[in-house]
């Protein structure tokens, strides 16, 4: 069993296991020693003495499996930044009473949207473990938001959360985006920088593709209603009057505060109950919305869904072209092999000369025709002989052969009397011989001695 899903084991369990579960992966031990430690002189046999690495490593076993301190948001002030040439972040995170250390990869700081500082009130996420090599226990921070706009990050957990558990992300429900839409609906604002670029790609792409505009504020208070009211719109239009193949829901980029329409639950549950597929295409590559998990497909800036919605002529008439180049040659191949094997067909004998053929084949059938007589014969003459001994058998059981050795058989009543108990004096019984039959009378009758 992995080790981290053994809760509430000791310190020398842990070590045992650590040290089994090492075993298996790399094939050798590894590890600490774990079979105790005794000191020569003034220490029982079995007392235990643990290396600070052992002692280090279980610390941070326990850190690891505690459910708090795996995804936990701690709110302090940033001091002693540091960001050596690695790129990552070291930092202390205080208050009046305490001080945390942290650090943030290289990896994770990459999609911060501000340059952190000393002394800015922030709120992070991560997870608390121990450097074992310090023996030092500090944060591993995912995430950075300032303080100010820490609240509404908190809601956007808080909502995706939720909606992940009632399966709005679930993967099963995703629609297919269709390959080569005729009709596009877009719902975005119409003055902005999105829908100029959407359309000029588009355009440029496939210009054969018609466009269904629906106009909406992307930020502010009544963004989201209108959002909401648009997708029900296209909807609509899509049942009642003309099909649209596909929706792209979304606007450029912007901060948290200009983006949250797209993180309320009413857009949300509106995109998911969409008939039509929605491609969510809100702010720059880093930028997450919620509708982005729950539309059937993101698209990281706007221009990206436009490239991913419609395909680019120029490529389908580069790839009509390699097909049809490739369908002549494959013709040709066939043309090809068709013509060698008629003319390997020419020059065998079986073309030629087709009755040797034949005359091979009249052999074959009188072969087996020889081959069937003597199975034939074979098997007449051991049945043959079959029967004869199951004749003479019967013979020998047969109750005429008896006569034929001079006895007679008794009759009463068309019944063979075998005891003397089965006929009376005066009985009127027939005597069967080899040749013929008498009846007789019973005149006097006697058991033998």
């Amino acid at each position: 069993m992995d080790v981290k899903q053994r809760k509430g084991v000791t310190l020398t369990d842990f070590l045992h296991l650590k040290k089994e579960e090492d075993e298996e992966k790399f094939g050798v031990e590894s590890g600490p020693e774990i079979e105790g430690i005794e000191e020569e002189k003034g220490i029982e046999e079995k007392t235990r003495i643990y290396s600070v690495h052992e002692v280090t490593r279980y610390i941070r076993h326990r850190l690891d499996e505690d459910e708090v301190l795996s995804d936990v948001y701690v709110k302090g002030e940033i001091s002693n930044l540091s960001q050596p040439t690695s790129g990552h972040l070291y930092f202390t995170l205080k208050d009046e009473f305490s001080e945390l250390r942290c650090v943030m990869f290289r990896e994770k700081n990459r999609k911060l949207k501000f340059v952190p500082e000393d002394g800015m009130s922030a709120i992070v996420r991560g997870h608390v473990s121990v450097y074992e090599k310090q023996g030092k226990y500090q944060l591993y921070v995912e995430e950075i938001q300032e303080e100010g706009i820490g609240a509404l990050y908190r809601a956007f957990e808080q909502l995706k959360k939720k909606l992940k558990e009632e399966g709005l992300f679930d993967i099963g429900y995703k629609k297919p985006i269709p390959g080569f839409p005729c009709r596009i609906g877009i719902i975005t604002s119409p003055t902005g920088a999105a829908i100029r670029d959407m359309l000029n790609i588009t355009k440029r792409r496939f210009p054969h593709v018609h466009i269904l505009l629906a106009p909406v504020a992307v930020q502010g208070e009544e963004a989201a209603p209108q959002i909401v009211n648009a997708i029900r719109l296209m909807n609509r239009v899509n049942k009642e009057l003309m099909k649209i193949d596909v929706l792209v829901v979304g606007r450029g980029g912007g901060s948290i505060e200009e983006l949250w329409a797209f993180n309320e639950e009413a857009v949300a549950r509106e995109i998911f109950s969409s008939v039509i597929p929605v491609i969510s295409a809100v702010g720059h590559e880093t930028d997450f919305t919620i509708a982005d998990f729950v539309a059937d497909r993101r698209a990281a800036t706007p221009s990206e869904a436009a490239e991913f919605v419609v395909p680019d002529k120029r490529e389908i008439e580069k790839n009509l072209s390699s097909l049809e180049l490739r369908m002549r040659q494959n013709v040709f191949k066939a043309i090809e092999y068709h013509r060698k094997r008629l003319e390997s067909i020419e020059k065998s004998i079986l073309f030629r000369k087709p009755t040797e053929r034949i005359n091979q084949y009249r052999q074959t059938v009188d072969e087996i025709k020889r081959n069937m007589l003597a199975e034939i014969t074979h098997l007449v003459a051991l049945h043959r002989k079959s029967l004869q001994a199951l004749s003479g058998k019967l013979d020998a059981l047969s109750p005429l052969a008896i006569l034929e050795r001079g006895y007679s058989i008794c009759l009463k009543e068309e019944r063979v009397v075998r005891s003397v108990e089965e006929i009376s004096v005066g009985d009127a019984v027939k005597i069967l011989f080899k040749d013929g039959e008498a009846t007789s009378e019973v005149k006097e009758k006697g058991k033998r001695a």
